[in-house]
């Protein structure tokens, strides 16, 4: 699946960036379809491996939907695929590439959503576009679920900031670019991640009443380790203060002692917990 983005440029330019997904991996429910989650990966990662891992969990109600997010070839890095380059400190779901031609050479940049090498910071830049794009494939991957059934949006790290920020686009009714948010979203989560846009998210929600209507009802789980060197827990930790700050009331924030950039059966359990409630689903979770 592909999608495209147009944005105006310099005087009459207009520039396209398409992205192209891999694989989409699905796991269907077990017993009775109650919801149904789209569920983000890290860099340098793919939806499969955390299909894998959420069919594990005692969720029988939970349909998983695991997009895998585009790989471009990068100059700058020898041409390997950036998805496949895990040790780099980039992060988001969506990323575009600028290459800088010289006489002879060529120099690329990876860039997520705005957020490049020793970014990740509250006054991190924000690639609206690109952040646009990420929630819009979201939101179409729940577009066509049953009516009866709840909707929600998780993901680790980049993914979790995508889950975030797609938060804020339910709560305000619009992407960032305007255009109308189109799902009504259940809950979101997010593991190791942090909050795009977050120095102008209290005034937008604020001029709204239904925006404060939405922001105040949406169930909100994050998660975070105290040790985790690739995104600062303090960032996570600002985050689901910037999101409660804001008139998201509904926002709990769990930390994890020892815990670095990955996840831990302790922090599933309270994962399954948490959904088992929120959700309201059939059974009890053990």
């Amino acid at each position: 699946m592909s999608y495209n983005n147009s944005s105006a440029g310099s005087g009459s330019r207009t520039t396209t960036r398409r992205f192209e997904f891999g694989r989409t991996h699905v796991v269907r429910p077990k017993g009775k379809h109650q919801a149904t989650i789209v569920w983000l990966h890290g860099l340098g990662d793919k939806g499969s491996s955390w299909s894998q891992l959420l069919e594990t969990l005692p969720l029988p109600n939970i349909k998983w939907i695991c997009p895998t997010a585009p790989t471009r070839p990068v100059a700058l890095f020898g041409g390997f695929p950036c998805t496949a380059c895990k040790n780099l400190l980039i992060f988001a779901f969506f990323y575009s590439i600028d290459q800088n031609h010289n006489d002879d050479s060529m120099s690329g940049s990876c860039n997520l959503s705005g957020f490049d090498v020793g970014d990740i910071s509250e006054e991190g830049p924000d690639d609206l576009e690109g952040l646009d794009a990420s929630a819009a494939h979201v939101a179409n991957l729940l577009s066509t679920e049953p009516s009866d059934v709840k909707l929600g949006i998780g993901g680790f790290s980049m993914g979790a900031a995508t889950a975030l920020y797609s938060a804020t686009c339910r709560s305000l009714g619009q992407y960032g670019n305007g255009n109308l948010y189109p799902v009504n979203i259940s809950v979101i989560l997010a593991l190791s991640g942090w909050l795009p846009c977050a120095r102008t998210l209290r005034t937008r929600v604020e001029g709204s009443h239904e925006a404060a209507r939405r922001a105040a009802s949406l169930p909100i789980l994050l998660c975070h380790g105290l040790a985790d060197d690739v995104v600062p827990y303090k960032l996570g930790e600002k985050s689901a203060e910037t999101l409660h700050s804001a008139g998201f009331r509904n926002v709990i924030f769990r930390t994890y002692n020892g815990l670095g950039h990955y996840t831990i059966p302790e922090e599933t359990d309270e994962v399954c917990s948490w959904l088992t409630t929120n959700l309201a689903l059939e059974g009890s979770w053990s």
